[in-house]
């Protein structure tokens, strides 16, 4: 079997992306615990049990923004697609797919009206069973284009030499997009 060797000083995508994460996550506790202080609008010392939906509002407000505006500054810095940057992925289901398949579900029910909703699933026929699936994956997917193509998205779409860097980096290559390696080399 051949070792894999790597090179002093090199770091690998998912450390960086490890580190990022620790970055944001302290960032937002820090923002979190900032609400809860002698200067903000939580006093310390009170009890958890006791806020009320403002005040937790106020604190996973702090802690989310916090949390997003370091991931933001790790897709500016390293030149990555921010929507990507900031989705939290890892978590089954992800947050980002879950909100698409919510969104869907009153159109779903209104698609599928015909269907005796009343009944267990197990009572269901097979066709009524394979009918309610496809048309729950168009509508999914109708929902997930429609997210990831919005303009009114969290952040603006990526441009063409920035998926271009996203993909090399992924692939373990230089954060460039392929074109910046085009330049001509001076001859002396």
């Amino acid at each position: 079997m051949k070792k894999k060797t790597r090179t002093v000083g090199e770091v690998s995508l998912s450390a960086l992306e490890d580190a990022w994460q620790r970055q944001a996550t302290a960032a937002a506790i820090e923002a979190a615990r900032g609400v809860i202080s002698t200067d903000g609008p939580i006093p310390p010392g009170t009890p958890i049990g006791r806020l009320s939906e403002t005040e937790w509002g106020w604190v996973f407000s702090a802690a989310l923004f916090k949390w997003v505006s370091v991931r933001a500054q790790q897709a500016a810095s390293e030149q990555l697609d921010a929507e990507q940057t900031i989705r939290l992925t890892g978590m089954d289901p992800e947050g980002w797919d879950a909100g698409a398949v919510t969104a869907i579900l009153p159109e779903l029910v209104d698609a599928c009206a015909e269907l005796d909703w009343s009944k267990p699933l197990a009572q269901w026929s097979r066709d009524q069973i394979v009918e309610f699936l496809l048309t729950a994956m168009r509508l999914i997917r109708k929902a997930m284009i429609a997210r990831d193509l919005s303009a009114k998205g969290v952040t603006r779409q990526s441009s063409a030499n920035m998926i271009a860097r996203q993909t090399n980096a992924t692939a373990g290559g230089p954060l460039m997009d392929p074109a910046e390696l085009d330049d001509e080399v001076p001859m002396l």
